[in-house]
């Protein structure tokens, strides 16, 4: 990503903090990623980019309709990633672990896909109550206000002919949307839904790769997304 430099290493999970060039005298507002492979999609795309970095500064020369549209557009800005491709909701205390704020800050999370995978897409009991309780307890604790958390999309576009899970596609399909609905409800005592499911069910098969991580093109719908909410909130921090 031109103009940009990773402090902190590019291990997967690790925090990765990007900073803008330009640094302006307003305070520096800090972007977190928490969470798993729709934040940290950088390995399934050949130039390693994630929305995160997209948010922080877009790349003019993939993206030209995002030109000016990224916070290093508005002031100082950087990136810590702390989202990593795999995690499930019991991996977000680790991610969490050693945050600091000091000045404008706001999270992006996304999480539930891999504990739908895991087996949450069968549960027929309590498993996807105790999923939220294990959310709102992560988001408790983060110091980072607001929270704009990421529902779960459907790599299938609703079509059951797509069903890669060997699970029944009404009972998946109806705990998807439970998980979604349960993503909905902690999102708004946090900060605010931001609603990929709706958004890529208007896509195609190139937004995504390896059949359920974001593609370079997913990354960037999910960039888009995010910056819905981005830009009205880095306007008031």
């Amino acid at each position: 990503m031109a103009g940009a430099a990773c402090l902190a290493g590019g291990t997967a999970g690790a925090a990765c903090t990007l900073l803008s060039p330009q640094l302006s005298a307003k305070r520096m507002v800090t972007l977190y990623t928490f969470g798993d492979s729709i934040l940290d999609c950088g390995r399934y795309n050949e130039l390693g980019l994630t929305p995160g970095q997209l948010l922080v500064r877009n790349d003019d020369r993939l993206f030209p309709e995002f030109r000016g549209q990224d916070l290093t557009a508005r002031g100082a800005a950087r990136l810590v990633h702390r989202a990593q491709d795999g995690a499930t909701v019991s991996d977000l205390p680790g991610q969490g672990r050693g945050v600091r704020v000091d000045g404008p800050a706001i999270a992006l999370v996304t999480i539930g896909g891999n504990d739908l995978l895991a087996g949450l897409i069968r549960d027929s009991g309590p498993g996807l109550q105790a999923f939220a309780t294990r959310l709102e307890g992560f988001l408790q604790q983060l110091p980072v206000r607001p929270v704009l958390l990421g529902n779960v999309y459907d790599p299938t576009f609703g079509d059951d002919a797509r069903n890669f899970l060997g699970v029944d596609p009404a009972l998946a399909r109806s705990n998807h949307r439970r998980l979604n609905a349960l993503l909905a409800e902690v999102a708004g005592r946090y900060g605010a839904l931001a609603d990929l499911h709706g958004h890529f069910l208007t896509g195609d098969p190139s937004w995504f790769t390896n059949t359920i991580e974001p593609s370079l093109r997913g990354a960037s719908e999910v960039r888009r997304v995010f910056w819905q909410h981005v830009q009205h909130v880095a306007g008031r921090l």
